[in-house]
């Protein structure tokens, strides 16, 4: 018996041909952008998968931030570290 739904990666197919002429008309730094959005997207595909939401962009969006999130929590245990390794106070406690 075939399949009644797309799987998530072909509906990520047609939604990056959607948001094709968007990219598009963007400035060349924000095409990359843009790209690495598309990355994140499909590096939690399978998760999305599994959900099989109505609308595919909303696990699209939880993708993203959950990528940001990651990003951001790994620049602050970074500050963290050169606040420390630079505090005057700190002798290496």
């Amino acid at each position: 018996m075939g399949r009644t739904n797309p799987t998530y990666r072909d509906v990520l197919r047609a939604l990056d041909d959607q948001w094709s002429d968007y990219r598009r008309g963007l400035r060349r730094e924000d095409q990359q952008r843009f790209d690495q959005l598309f990355a994140y997207i499909r590096a939690h595909a399978d998760a999305s998968g599994y959900l099989n939401h109505t609308e595919p962009f909303y696990p699209a969006l939880v993708s993203i931030d959950l990528e940001q999130e990651t990003r951001l929590d790994e620049l602050e245990s970074r500050l963290e570290q050169l606040e420390n390794e630079t505090d005057p106070s700190n002798d290496g406690e």
